[in-house]
């Protein structure tokens, strides 16, 4: 006879690590001894793309430390590792163990990925079980207070969204208590925000927090080797905060010792300075193993105490504030049309060394290899090197899409789609972005060392030593003529492709053939 159903389970998922998850909070009049809280680890959820071995370690561990701190704040935890959970999707294993422990009812913050929803709400109808989605209060900005603020513009724009958060929050608000005014007379700092490190070199940077696995993580990297040997990535340098202790020391550090260059040197790229003055806690805030109300604060309170300039905490607060809180409202509002948008019908199969980063372009050698060897890239090479180059390639979107998800340890998809399909690749023709953001070898060489021992020379767009980057810039001119004449934004852009001669525009839709055609062996 199978034991009675329990009226109160929960579900806590990877990426909801919070004491703070409104799905662990006791309804009324009961303990929290009273509630059972199901964590699921699943080998399926790691294979749905081809992950980094150091972002499925980091997600086991994080989830076992902070299973270990519910049970040190009387929660009772059922937990299905890796072993236990076999073969399942988490999902299926979900429905085992809801049987197994007589679950009558179940409910969970809302997660992070649109797939897994709906997989969750069909689970739900089959097992006729009571299923609730509570608002994840650890956003700032729920998807239906972001559906309201969409509906009011014809084109969504960050800028405008994270102004009204500014002034919701009062965040770097002028003095008194009913100002709308920003401090510094200006909202946006950014111009501010894009220096290159001197021609000698960006110097000495103070170090990010790192911490050595502990004995916790040790036992999950042995496993992750064991059993994903073939997955991409290395796990010899594993750096990542694995619970809020080390998160918040990871932001302390941070804010102490190298926001004040932040600012400045945020958009910079050198030949193996992996993190340059990033902060390096995207994975905590997306772990929620940090609240980004304190992570704000903690920015705000250093420009007001005098530890940092103005523009650097602006730079990073609009991370936080403005871009990340935009980017979740957009992945919900356009689900799941924007895992299927090829606005510009790309069709070139991703290389193969996007898995190696053996590749001879100097700029996606060390950012392919910094990505592989940490999980890590910041948003410059994200952007400007690899998804430029993904645009200008003419790349599927989704298996760009595939490789980013996969690589990046803090990627959640609700935060990791729509910056590459709509940011980087351009895919849903503009929904939030003005323009496409191409560029040639000349701003990877602006803005990095990279260029000066490369094979190739990115100042020619022909040629045998032709720079794929400027190659393939001046071929997406001469793809999208029409379409980037027509915008305000980038019509300057496509006046460039027109004075070009006739042989001299031969020769480059000749040079454009030959890269596409070898981008295997560039």
């Amino acid at each position: 006879m199978s034991q009675p159903r329990s009226n109160n389970a929960v579900l806590v998922l990877g990426d909801q690590l919070s004491l703070d998850n409104p799905a662990l909070r006791p309804p009324e009049g009961r303990f929290p001894s009273d509630v059972t809280v199901l964590m699921i680890e699943s080998s399926a959820e790691s294979t749905l793309v081809w992950v980094h071995k150091a972002r499925i370690a980091l997600f086991i561990s994080a989830m076992r430390h902070f299973a270990d701190l519910l049970r040190q704040n009387g929660y009772q935890i059922v937990y299905s590792n890796l072993d236990e959970t076999g073969a399942l999707t988490l999902v299926e294993r979900l429905a085992e163990l809801c049987v197994q422990h007589g679950v009558q009812a179940l409910r969970l913050a809302e997660p992070g990925e649109w797939r897994l929803e709906q997989s969750l709400v069909e689970f739900s109808k089959t097992q006729s079980l009571p299923l609730t989605f509570l608002e994840d209060t650890h956003f700032m900005c729920s998807r239906a207070q972001f559906a309201k603020w969409a509906s009011g513009y014809k084109q969504m724009r960050m800028e405008y969204f994270y102004r009204e958060m500014r002034k919701r929050f009062k965040v770097l608000m002028a003095a008194g208590e009913s100002s709308s005014e920003p401090l510094g007379g200006q909202w946006n700092f950014d111009s501010e925000n894009r220096s290159a490190f001197p021609k000698a070199g960006p110097g000495e940077i103070a170090p990010p927090a790192q911490f050595p696995p502990d004995h916790i993580t040790l036992q999950v990297i042995e496993e992750v080797r064991a059993r994903f040997p073939d997955h991409p990535g290395e796990l010899d340098h594993f750096i990542w905060p694995v619970n809020r202790e080390q998160a918040l020391q990871a932001l302390n550090q941070f804010i102490q010792t190298r926001l004040p260059q932040f600012g400045d040197y945020q958009d910079a790229m050198w030949t193996n300075t992996p993190f340059g003055w990033h902060s390096l806690v995207s994975s905590s805030i997306n772990l929620h193993l940090l609240d980004p109300r304190e992570v704000i604060a903690a920015a705000e309170y250093a420009y007001r105490d005098g530890k940092a300039p103005l523009a650097a905490v602006e730079g990073f607060i609009r991370q936080v504030l403005g871009w990340r809180e935009f980017i979740r409202g957009v992945y919900w509002l356009d689900m799941p049309k924007m895992r299927q948008d090829n606005f510009l019908k790309a069709d070139q199969p991703l290389p193969n060394w996007f898995w190696t980063g053996n590749t001879q372009m100097a700029c996606m050698k060390d950012s392919i290899g910094q990505t592989l060897k940490y999980g890590y890239a910041h948003h410059i090479q994200r952007l400007m090197v690899i998804g430029n180059f993904a645009l200008m390639a003419g790349i599927v979107p989704q298996q760009v899409e595939d490789w980013f998800l996969a690589v990046y340890v803090d990627a959640v998809e609700w935060v990791e789609l729509p910056n590459v399909a709509g940011m980087a690749l351009f895919a849903n023709g503009g929904r939030f972005t003005s323009k496409p953001y191409i560029a040639s070898g000349a701003y990877i060489k602006r803005m990095s060392n990279y260029c000066g021992n490369c094979k190739y020379k990115s100042d020619e767009k022909t040629g045998p030593r032709a720079c794929p980057m400027t190659t393939l810039y001046w071929g997406f001119l001469d793809k999208h003529e029409a379409m980037l004449k027509a915008n305000p934004r980038t019509s300057l852009m496509a006046k460039n492709i027109s004075r070009l001669e006739e042989g001299q525009r031969q020769a480059l839709i000749e040079q454009v053939q030959l890269t596409l055609k070898n981008l295997e062996s560039l």
